[in-house]
């Protein structure tokens, strides 16, 4: 398999991973959006393949689960938002991994990503709602941000264990 296929594929069932890891916990957070762990995916979606299928693969999976969860209003934002992510912990992480250790950089990058990902609903809910009201959706999408960065870091801490390169 040529690396051009075997990266389409590989975002391809990165895509499906982050859509299923969305869809299968869903917390309602106060303004009709919902706490999830599709992070988690969208981080290593970043880490582990290059930028730009990590960026699709982020995106697409990210907006289907809301497509399919029926938030479709919130699709476009998270395609945006998601895939961006996905771009920030790939670049942050290969920026810092330079300076810093592994672990770190990778927690750095992470931590950059969701809290571009607060921002970004925040920016995203406050068009759609107004500013006051979409305050009230950033501890929810902080708690979202922290599971999955967690869980990220502890998935590509067993993939690097195993030696799972893509």
């Amino acid at each position: 398999m040529n690396a051009k296929t075997k990266n389409m594929v590989m975002a391809a069932l990165f895509a499906s991973l982050v859509c299923v890891a969305t869809m299968i916990i869903k917390i309602p957070s106060p303004l009709k959006g919902y706490i999830n762990l599709g992070d988690c995916i969208v981080l290593l979606s970043g880490w582990m393949l290059p930028p730009a299928y990590g960026f699709l693969a982020a995106g697409i999976g990210s907006a289907l689960a809301d497509l399919f969860s029926g938030y479709v209003v919130y699709a476009p934002a998270t395609f945006i938002i998601k895939s961006l992510m996905a771009f920030i912990a790939f670049y942050g992480f290969k920026l810092l991994n330079k300076k810093i250790p592994n672990t770190s950089s990778r927690v750095v990058a992470g931590l950059t990503a969701e809290l571009f990902m607060i921002l970004g609903y925040f920016v995203f809910e406050g068009i759609l709602y107004g500013f006051g009201p979409s305050l009230v959706n950033i501890p929810a999408n902080a708690v979202q941000g922290v599971a999955g960065l967690v869980i990220g870091i502890v998935l590509i801490k067993i993939f690097e264990k195993r030696n799972v390169n893509l």
